[in-house]
């Protein structure tokens, strides 16, 4: 049975429990073919991709749009992504092919290929003059434990992170997560009885790859069989909105001497886009016309 990717957001505990379940096993996928990255690259692209489509979900507005940076001291070095609250999303990660041995449990070590030192960066542009900036430490690497710790200290909301991807030889399996917010009025006894609901539940990649539906996850995350459906419609899809028009624009930041040099030089250019690894080539009347133009 082919699976679509979607985000559905509940509320629990009447209404005292925000819930977003998320399934991203597709766009996963799509990332690792386009980026063709290596497993445990994919395990935690595939978490980071997970939680920004969330956060793209939870925005107001079709121009709000979202940047996440996540650097740390391991091979990977470097990765990023990017939404609006379709949510689209795109990203790249610096070393895509990182290897590294797995972990004590014989799992992908993502803390290891990500690092545990280093920060997360997120880049919220609502429509406000600023920006809103936030910047966490990571304290594990795992991405989960990372967000769950920024948005306590970024954004004052105590929350649940999970964030699964399982890999195997023919590509993903299955990939998604769960957010949980308690609203203030959650009682001390509801917090727990999620809390524990949590602990029995298990892997968000098992649950999915257990063919579980994302309202039997979010029944079994929160311990209550009379969870709300709030929104549904939710398609979180991996797409880059690149063009030749956008290389331009980009090529044409260099300044006109530049262009100029390589126009005598090597008589073309090519770019090649970050987030989906498009080719672009600017013949010499092409540069010619980026020169005169901008």
């Amino acid at each position: 049975m082919e699976r679509s990717d979607k985000i559905i957001k509940f509320l629990a505990h009447n209404g005292k429990v925000a819930v977003m379940c998320a399934d991203t096993t597709n766009l996963v996928e799509k990332a690792r073919k386009t980026h063709d990255l290596s497993p445990v690259a994919t395990a935690a692209f595939g978490r980071m991709l997970t939680i920004t489509t969330m956060m793209g979900a939870e925005m107001k507005n079709l121009k709000d749009k979202l940047t996440i940076q996540i650097k740390g001291n391991g091979p990977i070095e470097m990765m990023v992504a990017t939404t609006n609250n379709f949510p689209k999303v795109k990203g790249y990660v610096a070393n895509p092919q990182v290897d590294v041995p797995l972990n004590e449990f014989g799992k992908l070590d993502v803390g290891g290929a990500v690092g545990y030192e280093g920060y997360i960066n997120v880049i919220k542009d609502i429509g406000l003059k600023d920006p809103y900036i936030g910047i966490s430490p990571l304290t594990s690497g795992e991405i989960a434990d990372d967000f769950a710790n920024y948005f306590v200290n970024s954004e004052q909301r105590n929350s649940a992170v999970a964030l699964g991807v399982l890999v195997d030889k023919n590509g993903v399996k299955s990939a998604g997560g769960y957010l949980i917010n308690p609203m203030p009025d959650a009682t001390e006894e509801e917090i727990s009885k999620v809390e524990q609901a949590i602990f029995q539940a298990g892997a968000m990649s098992k649950m999915l790859d257990d063919n579980l539906s994302l309202e039997e996850i979010a029944r079994k995350i929160t311990g209550d069989e009379k969870v709300e459906i709030i929104e549904e419609n939710i398609t979180p899809i991996y797409q880059c909105d690149c063009s030749k028009e956008h290389m331009a624009e980009g090529l044409a930041t260099i300044g006109k001497e530049e262009l100029q040099n390589i126009m005598e030089t090597d008589e073309k250019a090519e770019i090649v886009c970050h987030f989906c690894n498009t080719k672009y080539q600017f013949s010499k009347e092409d540069l010619k016309e980026i020169i005169d133009n901008y």
